[in-house]
């Protein structure tokens, strides 16, 4: 049995992991870790999971002996925690942005921190680097903005068809984290869609850098926020090189997804849905339409708690730790 710990458990992210990690067979939480509620049982913070016999605790990482911990951490916070963890022969998944750069510059610049600590770390999107999770020890989990950005964009990239991608992409608001701000603030939010960080937000050079893996291309990128709990929609625009059709672009989606356990590729036309991924560890393709001016429009669909961040999480866990890469995560969505 994989003994598990979960770093900083109290948040969205932290329930994702305890409700996916409760139904795993080969999986037992022997720590699930919060200061601020520290001896307060699961089920006090995270409702749903009132069945669950554990309490959380306030440990430090010197205190775990674990085979794998999940830092559900925040951006900077990890940093201080993941080496020493690493340093024990602990397996880590970060849930952080703090490795997700192949520059520590990069992520300097746009996180606003001085990074003290860097490691060498596997990006944790499954659909770009299987082989090389199941031999790591530290994985960095991507962004959650990152996630629908980048599998939208792979077929376009890798197939030479673009330079220029512009990424619209709409959170429900749970992306925003436990923590109520002016922002998320029901009366702020409701009825309202509001853009933010519309030029500057720190997942786009994420999105550029990862997709630059498969050709040279420059990603523009502009978040919203909806009145939606879960969710992510992300509609790329761009303006293809050679003249295609609507159909042998989805022949290229379908021929890059095909054996992907958790994404599906959807009929030319197809629309994808935030409610149809809900709860799920999926990611729906679809669109392929082209309008007059030669734009082509692919949107992508997730769950920004579950593909987004926590679901992936245990997908990469099963990776690092020889389970079946679904093992756990086998929900489909929750529609309506």
């Amino acid at each position: 049995m994989l003994e598990v710990a979960i770093i900083g458990a109290s948040g969205y992210t932290g329930g994702e992991l305890l409700r996916f990690l409760e139904i795993h067979s080969g999986v037992e939480v022997v720590a699930a870790t919060s200061r601020q509620y520290a001896d307060t049982p699961i089920g006090k913070i995270h409702p749903h999971l009132h069945d669950m016999d554990l309490k959380f605790t306030n440990q430090s990482p010197s205190d775990l002996d674990v085979d794998l911990a999940f830092t559900a951490t925040p951006h900077g916070a990890s940093m201080n925690i993941v080496p020493e963890l690493v340093e024990k022969g602990i397996k880590v998944v970060d849930l952080s942005g703090d490795y997700r750069f192949d520059d520590v510059g990069v992520y300097e610049k746009w996180y606003g921190l001085e990074h003290k600590k860097p490691l060498e770390a596997v990006y944790g999107m499954p659909e770009m680097y299987r082989d090389k999770i199941k031999n790591a020890n530290l994985v960095a989990n991507p962004g959650c903005y990152v996630t629908g950005a980048i599998l939208a964009g792979i077929p376009l990239v890798k197939n030479g068809l673009v330079d220029t991608i512009i990424a619209d992409s709409k959170s429900g608001v749970s992306g925003a984290g436990i923590n109520p701000t002016p922002a998320t603030h029901y009366p702020n939010i409701g009825d309202n869609v509001v853009p933010y960080a519309l030029t500057n937000h720190r997942h786009m050079p994420e999105i550029q850098e990862k997709l630059r893996k498969y050709g040279n291309v420059r990603v523009s990128f502009t978040p919203h926020l909806v009145p939606v709990i879960r969710g992510i929609i992300t509609t790329l625009h761009c303006f293809p090189h050679l003249e295609v059709t609507p159909d042998e672009v989805f022949g290229l989606y379908q021929k890059q997804y095909n054996d992907e356990p958790f994404i599906r590729v959807m009929d030319v036309s197809e629309v994808p849905r935030t409610s149809s991924v809900r709860g799920s560890n999926l990611c729906h393709i679809g669109g392929f339409e082209i309008d007059e001016n030669g734009r082509l429009v692919i949107i992508s669909a997730i769950d920004n708690l579950v593909k987004g961040a926590s679901g992936v999480a245990v997908q990469n866990m099963n990776l690092m730790c020889g389970f079946a890469e679904t093992m756990s995560l086998e929900a489909v969505g929750l529609h309506p």
